[in-house]
């Protein structure tokens, strides 16, 4: 039997906002410019602006799904496929929210280990983090929203920071325009797409929002502020930068913080780092959460259990993450993943959906 989500768990209609975008701005600033630079040089920028704008519509259609299944992906898929099939096909949701916490977890460790602390214990560190976040999910939706509400504000001093930058900027790096074909452009486009994803989240949240309609503006603002942060920040690094200098910076954000100067600080990157916590906590949470919730949906374990669980889990599979490049590898095939789950499971799932809607709509009319 459908369980409805009492009135008390639910979240505003705002709140929406910093829960997706805490989702799709995560430890990828940190160095989104190199990878997309790779193959469109630095006309890039387009690229940003390219995949931020594809997203709106695919959120249009996450809104459409969860509005004609009433309630989550879990719920689509239990209408178009069956009870026991439809659970069957929301496990692999598991793997991938559970992958995308170690992602995010292994490499902020691996950016302290390479900038701050060489000596960090990966396991220790990772005990201490999945604690805070277990407390976190263990309040529920509601408090993990107040988590990226406070995640989103307190963080945001950061964008001014990088106008320190704009005095050894040669905004004529940017130039020519249009300097590289559209393969180049779509292709800089899927790998940006990686950055961005995190907006899955929608259709698993969708039933803890009170008068979900009036969230569609909020989801797609957070979008909108996502794209203009990733532009803004594209335009400052490829103008601060050369592009040989760039692809020599794994980090190019942070290191454009060592040009910050303030009279009571003089290594503005350990305060950024340290803050960048504050930014990823409620990312890490959201897939916590969602990951439970997940194995609450399809087996009937008790929430709290599901977590414990995937706190074991985090910290079995950080601990064999050894190296930055294995850390670089499984990155790259969450981002893959979570590409083909938004541009094609998404839209497969949204045509699905209307034809058996159409289908049972005809049957009962006849």
């Amino acid at each position: 039997m459908e369980q409805i989500v009492p009135e008390k768990a639910k979240i505003s209609p705002f709140l929406v906002f910093f829960l997706i975008h805490k989702m799709q701005v995560g430890v990828g600033v940190l160095g989104f410019q190199r990878i997309i630079a790779l193959t469109a040089g630095y006309d890039a920028w387009i690229s940003v602006i390219i995949s931020g704008l594809s997203i709106h519509i695919i959120l249009w259609m996450m809104y459409k799904i969860a509005e004609t299944a009433d309630g989550d992906i879990m719920k689509a898929h239990t209408v178009i496929f069956g009870n026991k099939m439809g659970k069957l096909i929301s496990l692999p949701f598991v793997i991938y929210y559970l992958v995308s916490a170690v992602t995010v977890l292994s490499n902020f460790i691996r950016v302290i280990q390479v900038w701050m602390f060489p000596d960090l214990s990966t396991f220790w560190y990772s005990l201490a983090f999945c604690c805070l976040a277990t407390y976190i999910v263990f309040g529920g939706i509601r408090t993990i929203a107040g988590v990226a509400f406070f995640g989103f504000v307190l963080p945001a001093y950061l964008a001014f920071t990088f106008l320190f930058t704009i005095p050894y900027a040669d905004f004529r790096n940017l130039l020519p325009i249009f300097d590289h074909s559209i393969k180049d452009l779509v292709k800089a486009s899927y790998h940006m797409s990686f950055t961005y994803s995190g907006y899955l989240i929608l259709l698993f949240i969708y039933p803890f929002i009170k008068e979900p309609k009036k969230s569609k503006k909020w989801a797609h603002l957070a979008v909108l502020i996502a794209m203009i942060a990733y532009t803004f920040l594209a335009i400052l690094t490829f103008a601060y930068y050369s592009e040989g200098q760039l692809q020599k910076n794994i980090w190019p954000t942070l290191t454009m913080w060592k040009i910050v100067e303030m009279p009571f600080v003089e290594r503005f990157e350990f305060i950024g780092i340290a803050t960048w916590t504050i930014v990823l906590l409620p990312n890490f949470c959201i897939s916590f959460w969602c990951t439970s919730r997940i194995i609450k949906k399809v087996t009937n374990l008790k929430q709290k259990y599901g977590v414990l669980l995937i706190f074991m889990l985090v910290l079995i599979i950080i601990y064999f993450l050894k190296t930055g490049q294995q850390i670089y590898t499984l990155t790259t095939y969450i981002g893959e993943i979570g590409f083909i789950i938004d541009y094609g499971y998404i839209p497969i799932l949204f045509f699905l959906l209307m034809i058996v809607k159409r289908v049972k709509k005809k049957y009962i009319t006849s």
